[in-house]
């Protein structure tokens, strides 16, 4: 697998010297296909009652929501992959399928997955970068992506770009799915995945460079606590440059920032996990 480097610029101003950027290449269509576009309202972190509830949110660039088919439960009908879009709502470049009836959808795009190809969904069909079908149809040790936590809920799991999970085993109502994290998990075999791994896989290597792309991208900035007074963060106060003074980093709200597991121990989907992504 040959992984494309980003492009680079020559270094015209200091932030140009490590910036790097998506060459686009795999990119055949420029402009979305309508009808699958939503207009989504700015929240700017803020829930129903004008309250930030997510810090450092706002502004960016204008985009539209491509409506991505994570179902896939359109059965037994070819699609053919008639173009690969970028979507900046997400890390993964998206693929646009018509099917044979002439209807057109959005999928996440699998790493080699060409224009021209076809794609079909159900159960025992072909094993082919692109086909979804449920687990309990898929062979053990396959690259998988776009996997469902419920049957008929679709996929939440593996979606990034350049993710990739591996059918470890299955038995009886159950497979084991080793996710890009580590963790390994049971999964019902009636859930839904797509066979591949996710393109785009350089995203990872890319270098934002300066602060005016983080602020398309809809970022505000962030002021280190250490920064602040101690009525605005655990962190803040002292004369000069001061010591946390606690024993570990804390969040704004006083709780332990690194290390401290915050899943809920008697949450009820706790049994599924066979291996903990951070166990040794």
């Amino acid at each position: 697998m040959k992984i494309k480097m980003p492009k680079s610029y020559r270094p015209y101003t200091p932030s140009r010297r490590f910036m790097t950027v998506m060459d686009f290449s795999d990119i055949t269509r420029k402009k979305p296909e309508g009808s699958l576009c939503v207009h989504v309202k700015k929240k700017s972190g803020r829930n129903n009652s004008g309250k930030i509830t997510v810090r450092h949110r706002g502004g960016g660039h204008k985009k539209k929501y491509r409506k991505i088919d994570f179902k896939r439960n359109k059965d037994y009908i070819f699609a053919e992959v008639i173009a690969i879009e970028y979507d900046p709502n997400r890390t993964v470049n998206i693929a646009l399928i018509k099917y044979d009836d002439g209807e057109k959808s959005y999928i996440l795009a699998p790493l080699n997955l060409k224009i021209g190809d076809k794609v079909i969904s159900g159960e025992n069909i072909e094993i082919r970068i692109g086909n979804a079908m449920p687990i309990g149809s898929i062979p053990v040790g396959l690259n998988i992506h776009n996997i469902e936590l419920k049957s008929g809920a679709g996929a939440q799991l593996v979606r990034s770009a350049g993710n990739v999970a591996q059918l470890m085993a299955k038995e009886k109502k159950f497979a084991t799915v080793k996710l890009p994290s580590g963790e390994m998990r049971m999964i019902d075999i009636r859930c839904r995945a797509t066979i591949g791994q996710l393109g785009n896989i350089d995203h990872e290597l890319i270098n934002i460079g300066n602060a005016g792309k983080k602020r398309h991208m809809g970022v505000r900035p962030t002021v280190r606590g250490s920064a602040m007074n101690p009525c605005d963060h655990p962190h803040g106060g002292g004369e000069g440059k001061s010591p946390i003074g606690h024993s570990g980093p804390r969040t704004p709200w006083g709780k332990p920032a690194l290390g401290l597991r915050t899943r809920n121990k008697k949450k009820a989907s706790n049994k599924y996990i066979v291996r903990r992504r951070n166990s040794k």
